[in-house]
């Protein structure tokens, strides 16, 4: 089955954009997915195709209508899939939220533009409000293309590794690991010795603690909530240099 995402935007050139490139390319031209825009603007009823109203209450910037929006959703009646508002108040998208939208049938999304869209479109047609992190952007599109990347990988079929998943960063709660390739040697920095031993129980665990170690360096926030999910299994970390008092300090939890 394709997995169809649905754009409702004022721009509908912006996209595939990059999405029409590489894997998610690919993706597109096999049928694994289906890219449909929709222009705003057509469901406009005056010879100007307004889209947008100053604000009640008064302040800078104009708000997209509820009149015209709601019609283009309308029109998308019976398209599969959540309906979602890309707004930098919404919940922040995550892996987990990728994962589930990744085994839904599609997606319906809705790019706001100017100060936002009138809050009776997000209640009448119960939005879900999605942001891609605490900073603003000039509009939803680009925060489309980045959901919807971080979907199509995800799809079946579309990566030619699927177990290269598995190990990524957020997959475990915890950031990913560091990655080393050819030459063994270069500009004087070397390969951890552990990763040339062949010892795959022992690569594991060097991979594992690394990850624990970065985790905890730069995102406190998944390491606490990573320590929570473990429980009492072990917990090893070493501190990442440049980041913590040392470099061999271990932690244990029992």
């Amino acid at each position: 089955m394709t997995w169809a995402a649905t754009i409702l935007t004022l721009f509908p050139e912006m996209l595939p954009g990059p999405l029409g490139q590489s894997l998610a390319g690919k993706a597109l031209k096999d049928g694994l997915w289906s890219c449909e825009t929709i222009d705003i603007r057509d469901f406009a009823e005056d010879r100007h195709r307004t889209v947008d109203d100053s604000g009640f209450g008064g302040g800078p910037g104009m708000v997209m209508r509820p009149d015209v929006l709601d019609a283009a959703l309308s029109a998308q009646v019976g398209k599969p899939g959540r309906r979602i508002y890309l707004s930098p108040r919404g919940r922040v998208l995550d892996q987990a939220m990728v994962r589930e939208l990744s085994r839904e049938p599609g997606v319906v999304l809705l790019c706001g533009r100017f100060e936002g869209i009138d809050q009776r479109v997000i209640d009448a047609w119960e939005l879900d409000e999605v942001s891609l992190g605490d900073f603003v952007l000039s509009g939803g599109e680009p925060a489309a293309i980045a959901l919807l990347d971080a979907v199509i990988r995800l799809l079946p079929g579309v990566l030619g590794a699927p177990a290269t998943l598995e190990e990524e960063s957020f997959e475990a709660g915890l950031l990913e690991y560091p990655h080393y390739t050819r030459p063994q040697e270069w500009q004087g920095r070397v390969v951890p010795d552990v990763l040339l031993s062949g010892h795959h129980q022992k690569i594991r665990a060097w991979r594992r603690a690394e990850a624990e170690a970065v985790t905890k360096a730069r995102r406190p926030d998944l390491w606490s909530r990573y320590r929570d999910r473990q429980g009492s299994r072990d917990i090893i970390t070493r501190t990442v240099p440049g980041e913590g008092a040392g470099t061999h300090a271990e932690e244990v939890q029992k």
